[in-house]
């Protein structure tokens, strides 16, 4: 288990085997290797549950009084689910507002359109910083410069954004050159570079669907992704922009710093991470979302993690016909 103190809301992520239960207005978590012991909730924002987690209803009951979402995992870093608290933060307009635009086909395919350019921005502002950095990814920039952003619906635009992942995905046998990768595998990956993919596009998709949670939008009504049942399709929609920002800098740093390597990882039908290097990736995607950068529009330093709901706002913003939405280009 790791507790990360500070002075203000932050995630506690769980790797270990445990039970969570509820005495009087306390949280308890119980194993066999480190007994009982209290559970810190306050300043909060969400749990991420990597080993066996077990909470019980009392438990359950008290950290959605709380206001924290708590996620789920399997033992390959894949994400199962989520219990979310009830909505505190509600508007009918920005909900109706948010229903509208996705059922209006040419205002849906604004925002799609607009999702896939970020998300395009993105890959090649990466790689441009690897590049920088002497990383022979120009190849790779040209091939995801080279994909139009064109089509008459989502689905042929996301058909367009996946041919940018590929060429993106490819790039990183360069920019991690002691692992391979020779396509994306999921359930489960196939290789300790596709495992650090999946944990890390996991982890950030549960972090986006926090901060989708604070403010006031619908997480299942999205606008690149198709709105399925059992999933938060909006979170889909976000993730995907900071994927190149925050997964693929927390990779490369535990690869060529030589933190994460070949013998870090256990294999049975797939790959996953020890409990040691589990341990150095948390830490690293939490640092990561924790560093600051100068936001484009406010000017100021914020955290990565609040740019996540900075861009929840700028959407929110878009439904109720205040501002067009443009996403961040960092």
């Amino acid at each position: 288990m790791i507790f990360v103190e500070c002075d203000f809301m932050e995630p506690i992520y769980i790797k270990s085997n445990v039970v969570m239960f509820r005495k009087a207005n306390t949280i308890y978590t119980v194993n066999e290797e480190s007994g009982k012991r209290p559970f810190p909730i306050k300043n909060v924002s969400d749990i991420y549950c990597l080993g066996k987690v077990t909470v019980r209803s009392g438990a359950a009951n008290l950290l959605m009084k709380e206001g924290i979402p708590v996620h789920f995992y399997n033992k390959y870093g894949a994400y199962i689910g989520s219990l979310m608290p009830k909505e505190d933060l509600i508007s009918g307009k920005v909900v109706i507002s948010q229903a509208a635009c996705h059922l209006n086909a040419s205002k849906r395919l604004e925002i799609a359109r607009s999702l896939v350019l970020g998300i395009k921005t993105a890959m090649i502002n990466s790689l441009k910083y690897y590049q920088r950095r002497g990383k022979d990814v120009g190849n790779a920039v040209l091939s995801v410069q080279s994909v139009p952003i064109d089509g008459d619906t989502p689905a042929e635009l996301m058909g367009h954004e996946g041919m940018m992942w590929k060429e993106y995905y490819d790039a990183h046998n360069i920019l991690c050159p002691s692992f391979k990768i020779q396509s994306r595998t999921y359930r489960p990956p196939t290789d300790p570079l596709n495992s650090l993919i999946s944990l890390a596009n996991s982890m950030l998709y549960a972090t986006v669907l926090s901060e989708i949670h604070k403010t006031y939008l619908h997480p299942a009504i999205s606008f690149l992704h198709e709105p399925l049942e059992r999933r938060y399709s909006l979170a889909l929609d976000l993730a995907d922009l900071f994927k190149p920002l925050v997964c693929t800098r927390v990779i490369t740093r535990l690869v060529n710093q030589n933190i994460i390597r070949a013998d870090s990882f256990e294999k049975d039908i797939g790959y996953r991470l020890k409990p040691d290097p589990l341990t150095e990736f948390i830490k690293a995607y939490h640092n990561r979302l924790s560093e600051t950068k100068k936001h484009p529009t406010l000017k100021r330093n914020v955290s990565y993690r609040y740019m996540i709901r900075l861009e929840c706002y700028k959407l929110a913003k878009h439904f109720l016909g205040d501002r067009t939405y443009k996403p961040i280009d960092l």
